[in-house]
């Protein structure tokens, strides 16, 4: 058998597996499809995920059932106004041995494990925020001078609640942009919230099944980075990030005249990666330009930031970013 036909056989057995661990999350988080896909869609990728929405709404339900469905060991950390970054990383003791001497210990903190999931990650504050920047870039942290290597797989969800909410910090532009994807959790409909009140109020809940381990993780992440894509799809992506820049020249009038500051490479790096995650949650073994048109909210959404004008105007940003989306959608089909 040829390494392609390896390769397409692989994919197809990761997809139906994948289709299992959707399956089991679902027997918990009701109605969240898109916010499911994309949560797996940053684990497969290897990155980081940050889910943005009110309390109430299944954000740290949603982890938990995930560290339990992926076969991660996971972690959780509450962020609050007085939270150090040694409750963080870990920190060094003294302890005394019975012969009287003594000698440092270091005990770890809660980020040394596979899934950690940061509560409300804006409402410490950016000292405490940052202690996370080298551990979600390098997957490591520098304690007393020593270099301490994380779990492999390791993520971060992190949950934040809006910043228009009194107690809380926004996250520093070079954080943000090391997650690889942000998720916007809404409120339900009608139905699924029924069908959330009478699943949830009972005596008994359903519970989530293990479907993969943090070995198979891995290799289905190695597995997505093989996937092939398109020139065409990667010329859409930099045509797209290069786009939302307002000093490019490939940048619309719309966009110069709104957008303080656009996507940098990690954007364009995090869209190639995502677009292939999302055709193989949706069983296809090859990205399109549907990819893109899905993946491009998620990936550019906290890389972008408005001019206050536009602000001021009542613009969001969100109508800015499906606006050149479907812009240069049509460019694509003309060509």
């Amino acid at each position: 058998m040829s390494d392609s036909e390896d390769l397409v056989q692989d994919i197809e057995v990761l997809s139906e597996k994948l289709a299992s661990a959707k399956a089991s999350i679902a027997k918990r988080i009701i109605g969240q499809d898109r916010v499911v896909d994309l949560s797996l869609t940053a684990l497969l990728c290897g990155g980081h995920g940050l889910l943005m929405g009110l309390p109430g709404l299944g954000k740290t339900r949603l982890v938990s059932t995930l560290s339990t469905v992926m076969g991660l060991r996971g972690s959780r950390i509450q962020f609050t106004p007085d939270l150090m970054p040694a409750d963080i990383l870990g920190s060094e003791v003294l302890e005394t041995a019975e012969d009287g001497s003594r000698s440092f210990r270091f005990i770890e903190g809660p980020i040394f494990c596979q899934l950690l999931m940061a509560d409300e990650i804006n409402r410490a504050s950016p000292r405490t925020q940052s202690a996370l920047l080298q551990a979600m870039q390098e997957r490591e942290v520098t304690i007393a001078g020593h270099d301490r290597a994380l779990d492999i797989p390791f993520h971060v969800l992190a949950t934040q609640n809006p910043i228009e909410q009194e107690g809380t910090y926004p996250l520093p532009e070079a954080q943000l942009d090391r997650f690889l994807v942000q998720i916007d959790v809404p409120y339900p409909d009608r139905d699924t919230e029924r069908e959330v009140l009478m699943l949830t109020t009972g005596s008994e809940e359903a519970e989530a099944e293990q479907i993969f381990t943090a070995a198979e993780l891995v290799q289905a992440q190695e597995l997505v980075r093989r996937m092939p894509v398109g020139e065409g799809v990667v010329e859409m992506i930099l045509d797209l990030v290069r786009s939302f820049r307002p000093d490019s020249p490939d940048a619309s009038d719309q966009v110069r005249e709104s957008v303080a500051w656009g996507p940098g490479p990690r954007a364009a790096q995090a869209l190639m990666l995502t677009v292939r995650a999302n055709a193989l949650l949706q069983g296809r073994l090859v990205p399109s330009a549907d990819d893109v048109m899905s993946m491009a909210q998620p990936v550019l959404s906290h890389r972008m930031s408005l001019s206050f004008a536009a602000r001021a105007r009542g613009e969001v940003l969100s109508d800015v970013i499906a606006t050149g989306t479907r812009r240069m959608m049509k460019v694509e089909d003309a060509a």
